[in-house]
C-alpha cells in the first residue's frame, strides 16, 4: 500500500459526490447502512456489491488538511482514478450530456442499482484512450443505443458497455442463499444449545433458488422444512423440490476451526456449492447447498449477448460489446476463463447472426476493475475475441481494441 500526502483523494471523493448530489448521497448511505444490518451474511454481501459507494464515503471522510488514518490501497486508488474521470467527464461533456451523467449516477445509487456499470463504463473508455483512439461518450452525449464512438486513423467503432451477473447462470443464487442461511442461522444456534456437537445438513435443490420477488414464500418454505427436520430428529426429508440429509461433521480438517472447516467444506462439495457455518458454544453446524444441475455461467453470458448485440449496435460501423462480469468470485472468474470455456462460448455466439455487426467482444470483472494484474487479472485489462468474419476485422487501426487476447 502507498500513503497519500495531500487531500487529492478527499477532493475526488468530494466531487464525485457532488455530481451525484449530496441529497441522493446521503440517502443511499443510509440505505446502505440498512442493508449491511440486514443479517450477518447478507449484510456482509451487500457490502461488498456497494464497494465502490462505501469506499468513496470512505475516503471523504478523511479530514481536508491531514491525511487518511491509513494508507490508501491500490484498489483505492484505482476506484478514485475512475471516479476522477467521471468527474472530469462531467466538465467535459455538453450540458445534454452533463446532465444525462447526473441521471445515471443517481439511478445507480437508486433501488438494487451500483455504480459499477458506470465505472466500467469510465474505465473503458479510459482503455481506449490509453490505445490512442478518440472517444466520445456517444450515449451520454446523443443518446445514441450504444455508449462510445471510437475514431482512429479514419477508422470508427462503437462500443456497448453492460454488466452481466453471474447470478444468471446459477442454480441456486447466491443472494437468495446468504437469505436463506441467516434466516435460519437463530434456529441453528438454540438448536446446538440442546444438541451439542458437529453436523453438516447436506441440501440439493432441485428446482433450484433464486432471488426474485416471489423467493420470500420459498425461503418460508425451505426454512420450515429444515425446522421439522431438526424437530423430529430425522436425517433425512426429500422430495422433489428438496433434499436434506443431515449427517455428523466429519470432514478432514474440520477441527481446525473456520480455517480449515471452510476450504474441507469447499474441497468435499466442490466450488459450486453455497455453504454456511454457525456456531453456539461448543457446536458446530454446517451446511452445504446445490443445486439439481451445474451452473453455467459462460452459457448465460452467451444468452446475453444474444439479446444485447441487435439492441446496443446500430450495425452502421463495427461493433464492439465490452461485457464485465458481476457478482463472480476469483474462482468463478478464473476458472472459465482458463479453461476456456468463456471463449467456446463467446466465439459460439460470434457464429449467430445476431453477432453480424460484432467484430469483438471483451470481458472483464472486477478484478480488473479493481485494478488486478496477472495471474487473477487479465494483461491489458480486458479479455478480447475477435470475429475474423467481420469485415474490418483486419483492420489495423482498429487493431488495439479488436485483436484477441493471448
Amino acid at each position: 500500500m502507498a500513503s497519500t500526502t495531500d487531500s487529492r483523494s478527499t477532493h475526488i471523493a468530494e466531487a464525485f459526490v457532488a455530481l451525484a448530489g449530496q441529497t441522493a448521497w446521503s440517502r443511499r448511505q443510509a440505505d446502505l447502512l440498512a442493508r449491511a444490518a440486514d443479517g450477518p451474511r447478507a449484510g456482509l454481501a451487500a457490502r461488498r456489491r456497494h464497494a465502490i459507494e462505501l469506499t468513496l464515503e470512505r475516503l471523504r471522510g478523511a479530514p481536508t488538511n491531514s491525511p487518511p488514518a491509513r494508507p490508501i490501497a491500490a484498489t483505492e486508488r484505482r476506484l478514485l482514478a475512475i471516479a476522477a474521470e467521471i468527474v472530469a467527464l462531467g466538465k467535459r461533456l455538453s450540458p445534454t450530456g452533463r446532465a444525462c451523467l447526473k441521471q445515471r449516477v443517481r439511478t445507480a445509487l437508486s433501488d438494487d442499482g451500483t455504480l459499477v456499470p458506470l465505472f466500467h463504463l469510465a474505465r473503458t473508455g479510459m482503455l481506449q484512450a490509453a490505445r490512442g483512439f478518440d472517444v466520445t461518450h456517444a450515449g451520454l452525449e446523443s443518446d445514441a443505443p450504444y455508449d462510445l464512438l471510437l475514431r482512429r486513423d479514419g477508422a470508427e467503432a462503437e462500443i456497448a458497455c453492460a454488466v452481466v451477473s453471474a447470478e444468471a447462470g446459477r442454480g441456486v443464487q447466491r443472494a437468495a442463499w446468504l437469505r436463506l442461511a441467516d434466516r435460519i442461522d437463530p434456529d441453528l444456534q438454540t438448536w446446538l444449545e440442546a444438541h451439542p456437537g458437529r453436523y453438516l445438513l447436506k441440501m440439493t435443490l432441485p428446482n433450484g433458488l433464486r432471488d426474485e420477488a416471489s423467493t420470500e414464500d420459498t425461503l418460508v418454505a425451505l426454512h420450515a422444512r429444515i425446522q421439522t427436520l431438526l424437530r423430529t430428529h430425522l436425517r433425512q426429508d426429500h422430495d422433489e423440490a428438496i433434499v436434506l440429509r443431515l449427517d455428523p461433521l466429519l470432514l478432514a480438517g474440520a477441527q481446525a476451526g473456520d480455517s480449515g472447516l471452510i476450504p474441507s467444506l469447499r474441497d468435499a462439495f466442490g466450488p459450486e456449492a453455497h455453504l454456511s457455518v454457525t456456531k453456539a458454544g461448543g457446536g458446530v453446524f454446517a451446511m452445504a447447498a446445490r443445486a439439481g444441475q451445474e451452473n453455467d455461467v459462460p452459457a448465460a453470458i452467451r444468452r446475453h449477448l444474444t439479446a444485447l448485440a441487435p439492441t446496443r449496435l446500430t450495425g452502421d460501423r463495427p461493433g464492439i460489446l465490452s461485457i464485465l462480469v458481476e457478482d463472480a468470485d476469483r474462482t468463478e472468474w478464473l476458472d472459465p476463463r482458463d479453461r476456456l470455456r468463456l471463449e467456446g462460448e463467446t466465439r459460439h455466439f460470434l457464429t449467430c447472426p445476431e453477432a453480424r455487426g460484432v467484430i469483438a467482444v471483451s470481458f472483464a470483472s472486477r478484478l480488473e476493475l479493481f485494478g488486478a494484474v496477472p495471474p487473477d487479472g487479465v494483461a491489458d485489462g480486458e479479455l478480447r475475441y475477435r470475429n475474423p468474419g467481420h469485415p474490418a476485422a483486419k483492420s489495423v487501426a482498429l487493431a488495439p481494441a479488436v485483436l484477441s487476447s493471448i
